[in-house]
């Protein structure tokens, strides 16, 4: 049996826990937070980071310290998580959603301007499959109309966009650790702070609206309510766990690249067939997804249930939100086109460390033989 994904521990995952544990200190903010902090804003050259409970909250958290308020408009693809929207909605925002391109299912940023309105205060983009959007033009539509950019990089771990890595580029950015991510915490996601304005009332809002950690580092002698916020700080068990995957990103993302380049190599000959992935030229491939894009939904629900009858479970993704029974509760249904075709024909395929070359063979044999059978 291949499922779809398992998570995958390396080497001292279990030791660093054993190691917060016996420090006395798990609530969080502790030894392997910092750690955590720092290989982020060593690596990447983030200015300002902070570990959350989920990419979820980092996003709520973003929404928070751009200060939307019931009314304001924000721009965010269809094609996306819930979460995403959630974030602006738990504010008040209007989610004014965007197609995907024709050829990915990142949002085409050429609809961008069409959508801004007096109200719009912030676009929100998503890197699918942890590929990037086309940022300098995003950034340059957000400068012109004095718009804020978030970047919800949940899925863009270790991918950059024209030498720049995602997360760094727009005002803020969430990153998400799920079991189902490169780099996994079990839960667990990350705020990116980018904007200096935001460094200070960040941490506040991450600690229940509070300066406690002025208090902590000795910088006031008392701490006290000053803002609002909620609780958004990981254990020290959950920072343990996700500094023994970081010690190992580069062994874990090059075998990731290795399954990715087997699959597409594997499938081109099918290019007919099937759409495969379209890496960008702005672009780095992560190895995140590996989907294909079949005809329609039929075709892809056929697919599915001959692969689980070979005991392979490839999975599909999102629902368009535009079409979801809580948006339309207050909102006319659009048109958004590409972004239902990835709805109903995206099949991401089986994608983990322990998968091993022969395995996506194996996986692809299979899905020619479907096409062979079907094709009779």
């Amino acid at each position: 049996m291949i499922p779809f994904n398992k998570p995958f521990i390396s080497n001292n995952e279990l030791k660093y826990i054993e190691q917060a544990v016996l420090s006395g200190k798990i609530s969080g903010d502790g030894i392997f937070t910092k750690k955590c902090h720092d290989f982020f804003c060593d690596k990447y050259g983030f200015k300002k980071t902070l570990l959350t409970t989920s990419c979820t909250h980092a996003l709520e958290m973003a929404a928070i310290l751009i200060n939307i308020q019931p009314g304001d408009e924000v721009i965010m693809p269809s094609y996306t998580f819930v979460s995403t929207a959630n974030a602006f909605v738990l504010r008040g925002a209007k989610i004014v959603f965007a197609d995907s391109s024709p050829d990915h299912p990142n949002m085409d940023a050429n609809q961008l301007e069409q959508l801004i309105t007096p109200k719009t205060k912030a676009i929100v983009v998503v890197h699918y499959a942890g590929m990037a959007c086309d940022m300098d033009q995003i950034m340059d539509i957000a400068n012109k109309h004095q718009l804020f950019v978030i970047e919800d990089a949940a899925q863009a771990i270790d991918t950059s966009y024209k030498g720049k890595p995602l997360g760094g580029i727009g005002h803020l950015a969430a990153f998400s650790f799920h079991e189902t991510k490169n780099i996994i915490a079990g839960e667990g996601g990350m705020l990116v702070i980018n904007d200096e304005r935001f460094f200070e009332r960040a941490e506040i809002i991450r600690e229940k609206g509070t300066n406690r950690s002025k208090f902590f580092r000795g910088e006031i002698d008392k701490y006290g309510w000053v803002d609002i916020g909620s609780s958004y700080l990981p254990s020290e068990i959950i920072s343990a766990f996700l500094y023994g995957q970081l010690e190992n990103i580069d062994t874990i993302q090059e075998k990731r690249k290795q399954l990715w380049n087997k699959y597409y190599h594997n499938l081109e000959t099918l290019g007919n067939t099937i759409q495969l992935p379209i890496v960008p030229n702005h672009s780095t491939n992560n190895a995140h997804i590996f989907y294909i894009v079949l005809k329609n939904i039929e075709e892809r629900d056929a697919l599915i249930m001959y692969m689980r009858k070979k005991e392979i479970y490839p999975v599909f993704h999102y629902l368009s939100l535009h079409k979801s029974a809580y948006f339309l509760t207050e909102n006319v249904e659009k048109s958004l086109p590409n972004a239902d075709h990835f709805t109903n024909s995206l099949l991401r395929l089986p994608l983990y460390y322990e998968l091993s070359l022969p395995e996506v063979d194996l996986i692809c044999a299979e899905i020619k033989s479907f096409f062979e059978n079907t094709n009779q």
